[in-house]
């Protein structure tokens, strides 16, 4: 296996300043795919001016938005400063997707601090009339960190609005129901769930303990990334509230996993990170996708080869036919 890690590029200033100039894009620009006509800007979720460039008059269906609530949790920014700057991107959000739409907002909740920013960010979303709360999903993480004096912390939450009545497809995990019983009378005949059920596997719920957590032995690993989604959690999201064709918006594209399931499963993406240095994540993450199939890097990085001369050992995908 591969070993070229990266630090977190957030903090690392010196490797920021060594990745840069292999940058495309520079603030306010936006990089269009040529394939499929995904868009990745580098510019500001709370910039009405440059989401209206990013969205080019189109509306989205569908919202999964991930923003830096580490801001918080590190003492970078005061929660109500925190809370005031997400209701700038909920407003451009709210621009940029249809009558009947959804939205997923990811979001923390540090058991040190009052929960926060959680709670806060939940009472804030109460004055955009236009969005209904729906659930509140909870993910297990497989590695949390925790304390002798109090309970692990393993789960990440995530947010579910939806905006007018948007389609939302029934979900199945791959976890196969073992579980019998709960007898209701249809059409006259007495039945047990088993019977009923449209799958042989259990549905997700809003509690979530079968998506594993990314980490540097799965092809889709993203080094330099610290706040990774899983694909498996997107891709849920994803199926559940669009529909093929349909237009999916993500404003902290970061690591660039809501653009690699987007064109996966057939949906056209408009992300945007406000760093230059994740949105060329992003657009070589999609390149990679499209010349070898492969999803991420695993223990390797997207710039191997400029910082560490690496040469390329995966054969393209137009090479194995």
């Amino acid at each position: 296996m591969k070993n070229y890690t990266l630090p977190r590029l957030d903090e690392d200033e010196q490797t920021r300043q060594r990745i840069l100039p292999y940058c495309r894009l520079s603030p306010g620009e936006i990089w269009t795919d040529p394939l499929r006509g995904h868009r990745v800007g580098c510019v500001d979720a709370t910039d009405t001016r440059q989401i209206n460039l990013l969205m080019q008059d189109q509306q989205a269906s569908l919202a999964i938005h991930d923003p830096p609530y580490n801001l918080v949790a590190f003492e970078k920014r005061s929660i109500d400063d925190f809370i005031n700057w997400c209701a700038k991107w909920i407003e451009t959000t709210n621009t940029a997707l249809c009558v009947d739409s959804s939205l997923y907002v990811w979001l923390g909740a540090d058991q040190n601090a009052a929960f926060q920013p959680l709670p806060d960010f939940m009472l804030m979303m109460r004055g955009f009339k236009d969005f209904s709360s729906r659930s509140l999903i909870t993910m297990r993480n497989q590695r949390g960190y925790g304390t002798q004096k109090n309970w692990m912390a393993v789960r990440q939450e995530c947010l579910y609005y939806t905006k007018g009545n948007p389609p939302f497809v029934v979900q199945y995990t791959d976890i196969p129901k073992v579980l019998r019983g709960y007898y209701k009378e249809v059409n006259g005949k007495m039945t047990e769930n088993m019977e009923r059920s449209k799958s042989e596997n259990i549905r997700p719920g809003n509690v979530w303990i079968d998506v594993q957590q990314v980490f540097y032995r799965m092809e889709e690993n993203v080094n330099g990334c610290y706040a990774q989604k899983p694909m498996k959690a997107i891709e849920r999201l994803v199926v559940a509230s669009s529909r093929e064709g349909d237009t999916v918006i993500d404003f902290f594209g970061h690591s660039g996993t809501t653009l690699i399931v987007a064109d996966l499963m057939k949906r056209k993406c408009m992300t945007c990170d406000i760093d230059p240095i994740y949105c060329e994540i992003m657009i070589r993450r999609l390149e990679r996708l499209r010349t070898y199939g492969k999803t991420g890097w695993q223990n390797g990085n997207p710039f191997e080869k400029e910082l560490y001369g690496a040469v390329e050992s995966e054969v393209p995908l137009l090479e194995l036919w």
